[in-house]
């Protein structure tokens, strides 16, 4: 394994390399004005939210790594403590990466990259009216990490007010439906990924009751050949150690059995082969009954 002693190198390598591994990240676009009312729309990747009550997301918009000049939004921010942070789907991706052009201080970044200004309800600052996803900002806190070339400086905000477009709630119109918001990140260099459909999975996770963990699984299961990590995590991931069900009726693992007898490795490998099939499919009480029957043929 590459080792690479980040202190050392330059900051436009330290920049890829730490871009690149830490990603996806999220995008605050965020709008300010000065104080005497000047816009200013950035995207920021170093972005998310830290806290819910108090309601608390942070961004930072970092020094300038070629000549550590302030970004503009934060000049703003240090003038007037107010930020709308508008949430990028991919609609307006190309838009809103136009808006990140180091443009002069008095040009209005909602102009260069076509975006409608919007009145906030609360704070002074406007929201991008195209954004399906808006949430007002008063400012706590900026926190300096260094006044070198590419220093971050965090911007603490406070959710005052959320304001979400009806296209991309669930059916009940009660929350955001991840299906119909194709939210973008920032990866490292030029590359972004988009949350849709096809790359949208979920990961079972009990909130109160305790997984027994893959120390408990049994040894074969343990140390499949065929078995990934996410697999056994699964697994694992039950409250209690399953008991083979005498309802539990399958004919692909008679055949298995039935065929395979006369050998139990390939019989065990062909076994985990189904429970992986089965694990894939979400289907993690059927996936034990096939490993269970397995360990006690």
């Amino acid at each position: 394994m590459l080792s690479i002693n980040i202190q050392e190198l330059p900051i436009q390598q330290k920049q890829a390399w730490l871009q690149y591994a830490v990603a996806p990240r999220p995008i605050a676009f965020a709008s300010t004005i000065d104080k005497n009312g000047n816009g200013n729309l950035s995207p920021f990747s170093f972005f998310n939210l830290f806290s819910i009550n108090p309601p608390i997301v942070i961004f930072s918009p970092s020094r300038s790594g070629r000549d550590n000049h302030l970004k503009h939004t934060l000049q703003n921010i240090l003038e007037v403590p107010e930020v709308v942070i508008n949430i990028c789907d991919y609609n307006m991706v190309q838009q809103m990466s136009l808006s990140s052009c180091e443009f002069p201080k008095e040009v209005d970044e909602f102009i260069k990259a076509g975006f409608t200004k919007e009145k906030s309800s609360l704070i002074k600052p406007p929201m991008v009216k195209e954004a399906k996803v808006k949430m007002e900002c008063k400012v706590n806190e900026v926190k300096s990490l260094g006044d070198n070339a590419g220093a971050g400086q965090l911007v603490i905000a406070e959710v005052l007010c959320m304001h979400v477009d009806e296209s991309i709630l669930n059916t009940e119109g009660t929350m955001i439906d991840h299906k119909k918001f194709h939210q973008v990140a920032r990866l490292g260099g030029d590359y972004y990924a988009v949350m849709n459909q096809q790359n949208l999975f979920t990961v079972p996770k009990p909130n109160k009751e305790l997984g027994i963990g893959v120390d408990a699984l049994p040894e074969s299961i343990k140390n499949s050949k065929t078995l990934t990590g996410n697999d056994l995590g699964l697994l694992a991931n039950v409250q209690s150690m399953p008991f083979i069900n005498p309802a539990f009726d399958d004919e692909r693992l008679k055949s298995i059995i039935q065929y395979f007898s006369v050998n139990p490795h390939e019989m065990e490998n062909e076994l985990h082969l189904y429970a992986k099939e089965l694990l894939e499919k979400g289907n993690v009480n059927d996936a034990w009954q096939v490993l269970l029957t397995g360990e006690n043929v």
